[in-house]
């Protein structure tokens, strides 16, 4: 009674909130502050009178508990009737967020930065494709987020690859889709304008006569390539069209074409003091990358730069010295003069970068995936690293003498983190990251940034460079560490081992798992992996231990194509369910090879039927330790509307004995699901741990909280303040992660790529 009426009052609340603020536009309600404070009043006397109790006692932002008996719907298990369970809720929580150095707020670390321009003032200038918060250009300083350029997501719009500014605007490259038919300026169906859009130094559009798009701040450069090249000298603006392999030279404010020159793939371009061009030659097939010499009238001046491996930026210092990010396996700054024959007078950064010394641990001076480079007027650096495959923002300021200033992190993108079971939730790993958690610090400062376990130098063919692994699994198989890494529609399982002594951080690839496909042809399309069936599903062990794709290294079978889900338990065996009537296979641990490789094979696989109540199986989680099988999906008595594909079903159900041949269910949760056919609501993902089952819904992202043991709902966690009380759409089928601790505390992982960051609830044990 009591919990209905609390949600009564809170709508009724929200509705007289909402009229308030309508009424208080008027300029009557706004002189009138009597009414105001008498209607702020009565919602506090009526608040009062419930008996909401509000908790202080923490050091974080305080937790409303409820005293209520929230209710869930169960269905017995004596009899499969849907029935009432009640319980008091014993869980406080408090809100904490990983992998992002701001946690809430419209200006946070954007998730990746693909070109960056930095100027005299230490104004840093960035640009990147997408960002899911629609942050694809942003303005820093001083290790802030000042601004962000407006209007670069959504409508078929996106950003781009080069930015650069003068004293009066900002200029970015960008793409503009079509629209379908629109009044607007807009491109017709199929065609993509490459374009220029300008900014003033706000982040607002700057239109200028003759610009396109709505509000005439766009300059189409191309239609078959996008822009990759932006500089600025005088009242000129540079721009490199790679497809038509020209520099276009164009008037900064009129923004009028005033002429252009050949230069093949032409990449990024910075000015020197004699106000000459420097621009990056991208390599094509064969031919190396160069750094070329041009006049403003384009004229190719006799010196370059040639020894050089993967150039991917430049700029020129205060010195008037040529910077370049090499991002090759030197991974650093190089400086040149320039003033005669180009000479290497310096590097910063550790050679071999995040490589160099224990492989894949972060310090100070070690880069990786270098994708900006600039200094100011005072001779400080700044540096972003972003990866490999995007792996997300990593920009830097040091000091002229190499000592870093500041540090923004923005590392997560469609990403969720699992902890390490040995070292009680103080190890925590992401599909690339490893962090060291301190829980007695304030939220959001809990994690450090510990490792990047990528090495593309080493391993080429690592799985993460070629894929987009999202949901992660971290075990440890007699006492040894691994990664389980799946994707957004769960097609493959990844297997990563660890061996300090040779790779030092760095996640070694062990094995995979892929599907079956559909049609007769690879599962995955493309050269990569080498060797692969022709058709069927295969597991992949790297025999060798080389990390190497080889065609003695496949196991293979064919099965149904339609994946559910993957499941790792404590003992290292492998689950995988199939949306079919026989869909649960079981591939026990065989063993790990000397290489440390866990071993697989369809040779000793399990098939097991599908309990008849699922008509459609989704997720599935076993614990051997309790011989506990929890199964979500789609059940007879609550089908699915439609596909929906991606979500975790209707039910979650728990059976007992499961090893034993048990089928009938402990317990049945009916989880939030929208039968109305509107798909408002869904579960997207399912974790359970410890005393508690947990799901989280697609569009909320509300977190909702089961007892294992009986399957009532004690909880619903949302995102609290400490991270703006928000959180995107939970994208992934793993997009919740759960681990008990010791003392009893449940660690909550829920993807959150809106914002990029994980944002982790922990529940007092």
């Amino acid at each position: 009674m009591i919990n209905k009426l609390l949600a009564k009052l809170g709508k009724l609340r929200h509705e007289l909130n909402q009229q308030v603020k309508k009424l208080s536009k008027t300029r009557y309600l706004q002189r009138s502050k009597t009414l105001n404070f008498l209607l702020s009043m009565i919602v506090a006397v009526i608040v009062t009178s419930i008996g909401i109790t509000t908790d202080w006692a923490t050091t974080e932002t305080p937790t409303i508990t409820y005293k209520a008996s929230p209710i869930s719907n169960t269905i017995d298990s004596a009899n499969l009737r849907v029935q009432n369970n009640t319980e008091t809720p014993a869980l406080n929580y408090k809100t904490s967020w990983l992998g992002n150095t701001i946690g809430s707020g419209n200006l946070r670390i954007q998730n990746n930065i693909e070109a960056m321009y930095v100027a005299r003032d230490g104004t840093v200038y960035t640009n990147s494709h997408w960002d899911e918060a629609a942050m694809e250009a942003g303005i820093y300083k001083d290790g802030k987020v000042i601004a962000a350029l407006g209007d670069t997501h959504g409508w078929s719009r996106g950003g781009g690859k080069a930015v650069t500014a003068n004293s009066k605007y900002v200029y970015i490259a960008m793409t503009q889709g079509s629209r379908g038919d629109t009044k607007e300026d807009y491109p017709p169906e199929g065609t993509t304008w490459y374009s220029v859009r300008r900014y003033d130094l706000s982040g607002k559009p700057a239109p200028f006569p003759n610009g396109r798009g709505w509000d005439k701040s766009m300059l189409i450069t191309s239609t078959k390539s996008e822009v990759t090249g932006l500089a600025t000298v005088g009242s000129e603006l540079y721009v490199s069209d790679l497809a038509a392999n020209q520099i276009r030279v164009y008037d900064t404010e009129t923004m009028k074409e005033l002429r252009s020159f050949t230069v093949a793939n032409p990449g990024a371009i910075t000015i020197d003091l004699q106000k000459n061009l420097w621009i990056i030659q991208s390599k094509n097939g064969s031919k190396p990358a160069k750094i070329l010499h041009y006049s403003q009238s384009g004229k190719q001046l006799p010196q370059q730069i040639a020894d050089i491996v993967e150039p991917t930026a430049i700029a020129i210092n205060h010195q008037g010295k040529l910077l370049v990010a090499e991002n090759g396996p030197r991974q650093q700054m190089l400086t040149y003069e320039i003033k005669d024959r180009p000479v290497q007078v310096s590097s910063f950064g550790s050679k071999g970068g995040i490589y160099a010394g224990v492989p894949g641990e972060v310090r100070d001076l070690k880069l990786y995936g270098l994708t900006g480079v600039g200094t100011d007027a005072s001779g400080n650096i700044y540096i972003n690293s972003n990866g490999f495959n995007k792996s997300g923002t990593d920009l830097r300021k040091f000091s002229p003498l190499g000592k870093l200033m500041w540090r923004s992190l923005g590392l997560i993108f469609v990403d969720n983190a699992d902890a390490d079971p040995k070292t009680d939730g103080v190890d925590l790993f992401t599909k690339q990251e490893h962090y060291l958690m301190d829980f007695s610090k304030p939220a959001g400062k809990q994690w450090t940034y510990k490792a990047y376990t990528l090495n593309p130098f080493k391993y080429p063919q690592d799985p993460r460079l070629h894929t987009s692994p999202d949901g992660t699994f971290v075990r440890r198989i007699q006492g040894k560490p691994f990664l389980f890494l799946t994707d957004m529609y769960n097609s493959f399982l990844q297997i990563y081992r660890f061996n300090p002594a040779t790779d030092g951080k760095v996640a070694i690839p062990a094995g995979m798992f892929v599907g079956t496909n559909g049609a007769d042809k690879p599962f995955i399309a493309g050269n990569w992996p080498p060797h692969q069936p022709e058709q069927g599903e295969w597991i992949w062990r790297d025999r060798n231990g080389n990390g190497k794709f080889e065609k003695n290294e496949y196991d293979r079978s064919k099965d149904y194509p339609h994946l559910g889900g993957w499941w790792v338990d404590s003992k290292g065996d492998v689950w995988k369910a199939l949306r079919t009537e026989d869909g649960i296979r079981h591939y026990p641990l065989q063993g790990i090879d000397p290489k440390g490789n866990p071993i697989y094979s369809y040779g000793s696989i399990e098939k097991q039927t599908t309990p008849k109540i699922f008509n459609d199986l989704r997720r599935i989680e076993y614990f051997p330790e309790t011989d506990s099988m929890y199964l979500s999906g789609f059940t007879a008595d609550r089908p699915a509307f439609g596909d929906d594909a991606g979500v975790a079903g209707s039910e979650i159900v728990r059976f007992d004995n499961w090893s034993k041949g048990n089928r009938t269910p402990k317990w049945r949760i009916v989880i939030p699901y929208d039968s109305t056919g509107k798909r408002e609501v869904s579960t997207a993902a399912i974790s359970v741990t410890g005393d508690y089952v947990f799901a989280v819904t697609v569009k909320t992202a509300e977190v909702y909280v089961y007892n294992a043991k009986t399957g009532a709902q004690v909880q619903q966690l949302k995102p609290g303040p400490e991270v703006g009380s928000e959180s995107g759409w939970i994208d992934i089928p793993y997009g919740i992660r759960a681990f008990r601790r010791s003392n009893g505390e449940h660690l909550v992982f829920v993807e959150e790529n809106w914002k990029g960051k994980v944002i982790m609830y922990r529940l007092a044990g």
